[in-house]
C-alpha cells in the first residue's frame, strides 16, 4: 500500500470517528495534547499520526489502532465505540461529590443525635475529598481546566481544614502559605493553554513542536 492511500485511510478514519463522536478538532486536539490544526493536516491527508497517538485515539474513540490504519465502505462503518457523553461524565461526577457531601451529612446528624454536638465543620473537612475526586476525573476525561479548578480547590480547602482543625482562629495567615502555591498552579496551566495556543495560530511551531515530540518519544525508546 502506497504511503499517500495510507495517509487517505487514516484522514477518513480520523474525520468520521471524530464526526460521529460530535467533536471539532479543537476538542480531539484537547484530548490528545495536539493542538487543531495537526488534526486538521491529519484529516486533509497533509500527514499522518504517529504510532503512539493513533493508539490515544484509537483508545480514545473505543477502536482498535488496526481500525484507523483500515479503509471502511461507508456502510459498513459499524463499530463498537464508547461515545463521548460529557452529560453523562458530569453526572457521574456530580453522584461522587453528593455522595461525599451526603456522608458528612450522615456525620453531622448521628453526632448531634448521639453526642447532643452539631459539629458543622464536618461539611468543610469534606470540601478537599470533594477537591480529589474532581481531579481524579478531570484527570481521567483529560479535562485541564477541570483539573485547573479542582486542584486550586483542594489547595485552599485543605488550608480550610487546617485553619479550622488548630482551633485557633487567629491563624488566618496560614491562607498566605496558599498565594505563591497557587501561582505555581496558574502558571503551570498558562503555560499549556499558552502553548496550544501559540500553535493553533502558527502552522511552523506546529511543525516544530512535532518533531521536538517525535524526537522525544524515539529517545525514550
Amino acid at each position: 500500500m502506497l504511503e499517500k492511500d495510507l495517509k487517505e485511510i487514516v484522514a477518513q478514519n480520523i474525520f468520521y470517528l471524530r464526526t460521529i463522536n460530535h467533536m471539532t478538532q479543537y476538542e480531539l486536539g484537547e484530548q490528545i495534547n495536539y493542538s487543531d490544526k495537526a488534526i486538521s493536516k491529519w484529516e486533509r491527508a497533509d500527514g499522518m499520526p504517529d504510532v503512539y497517538v493513533l493508539k490515544n485515539m484509537a483508545d480514545l474513540f473505543g477502536v482498535t489502532v488496526d481500525y484507523m490504519l483500515t479503509e471502511h465502505l461507508e456502510q459498513d462503518q459499524k463499530i463498537e465505540k464508547k461515545p463521548v457523553n460529557n452529560k453523562g461524565r458530569a453526572l457521574i461526577m456530580n453522584i461522587i461529590m453528593i455522595g461525599i457531601m451526603s456522608i458528612a451529612l450522615l456525620i453531622f446528624v448521628l453526632v448531634a443525635l448521639i453526642c447532643k454536638q452539631y459539629i458543622w465543620q464536618v461539611f468543610i473537612y469534606a470540601l478537599p475529598a470533594v477537591a480529589i475526586a474532581g481531579i481524579a476525573c478531570s484527570g481521567a476525561w483529560r479535562r485541564t481546566f477541570g483539573l485547573f479548578l479542582f486542584i486550586s480547590m483542594l489547595l485552599w480547602t485543605t488550608l480550610l481544614t487546617i485553619y479550622f482543625a488548630l482551633g485557633n482562629y487567629g491563624t488566618w495567615m496560614i491562607f498566605l502559605l496558599g498565594i505563591p502555591v497557587q501561582v505555581i498552579v496558574f502558571l503551570s496551566f498558562g503555560v499549556k493553554i499558552n502553548i496550544r495556543m501559540s500553535q493553533k495560530d502558527n502552522p511552523i511551531l506546529v511543525t516544530a513542536m512535532e518533531k521536538i515530540q517525535k524526537k522525544s518519544k524515539k529517545n525514550d525508546e
